[in-house]
């Protein structure tokens, strides 16, 4: 199995963190959280959109980037509504990084003017300011998927009524 990885840094929204661990949850992706959180781990509302998924996460915690860098290598890309290249353009090998900022900021401009060719965008209306973060990173988990031709992911479902 190949290994892809979510970064969320300084996440805010309890939801959408809840959400983005359900889709990790489901394909397999492993969630790292980078701390200050805009809420508490044990919070009702991150629980609940996570649901009973919780327990099924390869979750890790840092307390910064710098924490986040001296444990962790791999290929990295960084969402961002400032990028330059589609994120579909993107080639994703094993053990990619794939890194998300906080829903009202972003990610630091340090970090994307340093890595200007790992910089994706999903494309959007240039008078919008962006998409919901966990959709965003749905968008992203399931391209780097289809690029893997979607390992170890059921490719078909069943009724529950009747019989294909």
């Amino acid at each position: 199995m190949k290994n892809l990885n979510i970064v969320l840094v300084e996440p805010q929204i309890p939801q959408n963190t809840g959400n983005i661990s359900r889709t990790c949850a489901v394909t397999g992706a492993r969630l790292h959280l980078i701390r200050p959180f805009g809420f508490e781990i044990n919070d009702k509302q991150l629980k609940r959109a996570g649901l009973d998924y919780w327990d099924k996460l390869d979750i890790s915690y840092y307390d910064s980037l710098d924490d986040f860098f001296s444990k962790n290598q791999g290929e990295y890309f960084f969402f961002t509504t400032k990028g330059k290249k589609v994120y579909s353009e993107a080639c994703y090998p094993d053990n990619a990084f794939l890194f998300f900022g906080r829903e009202d900021k972003g990610l630091d401009e340090t970090l994307l003017y340093n890595n200007p060719g790992r910089c994706v965008r999903v494309p959007m209306r240039n008078e919008l300011r962006s998409l919901n973060l966990s959709n965003t990173v749905a968008i992203a988990v399931y391209e780097v998927l289809r690029q893997w031709d979607f390992p170890d992911l059921s490719r078909e479902g069943q009724l529950t009524k009747y019989t294909w």
